[in-house]
């Protein structure tokens, strides 16, 4: 590959990054207005998989921390009241949870697209926006359990914090992310055949 090429393929990959970060940003704020339960739901893990999918995992990572950055700024100015909660609970904490569950759910994306993609690029899309969100909001309720149990207990009322987890304050959530991604994931796999085409 020569120097003009290489160089031709960074600036594109630059650009596409900066676009795929934008849309985040404004799809992450959009969404703190739309909740299900003391949390708003998460419109960006589309975005997030699909820069995953066309530049790797390293961009997904990336995506992902644009993400958790967006998420951390609504928690600490209140924008996202239950994030609020645990922010003012522990602020370490909450951003290791937070910085932990985007760049995660990033990666995975990005890692699974390209295990699979290989023998099917659809397979590979609808896997990797199932996984992203299930990488999302499994390490967000984990991080929940480990280190903010008070929070949980007072949430769900002090009885049986694992089924209300489940039932409660997880399962409208995520299953209106997982809905969403497996919905578009048909969108993810017309938009990666017209960059491999491109």
């Amino acid at each position: 590959m020569s120097t003009a090429t290489l160089s031709l393929t960074k600036t594109q990959k630059m650009v596409g990054l900066a676009i795929f970060t934008a849309v985040i940003i404004v799809l992450q704020l959009v969404s703190t207005f739309v909740r299900f339960g003391p949390f708003s739901i998460t419109l960006s893990l589309i975005p997030i998989v699909v820069g995953a999918a066309v530049y790797g995992k390293g961009a997904g990572a990336y995506l992902g921390g644009v993400f958790s950055v967006v998420v951390l700024i609504c928690c600490i100015t209140g924008a996202d009241a239950g994030g609020a909660v645990v922010w003012n609970a522990n602020p370490f904490l909450c951003t290791l949870v937070c910085m932990l569950k985007g760049i995660a759910a990033g990666f995975v994306a990005g890692l699974v697209y390209r295990l699979i993609a290989p023998k099917s690029v659809i397979g590979g899309a609808v896997v990797a926006a199932i996984v992203s969100p299930i990488v999302n909001t499994g390490i967000f309720y984990l991080g929940l359990a480990l280190f903010f149990q008070p929070i949980l207990l007072e949430w769900t009322g002090g009885t049986d914090v694992l089924y209300n987890i489940i039932v409660g304050l997880l399962g409208v959530n995520f299953l209106v992310e997982l809905g969403v991604n497996v919905v578009l994931s048909p969108i993810v796999v017309r938009i990666l055949k017209a960059v491999k085409a491109a």
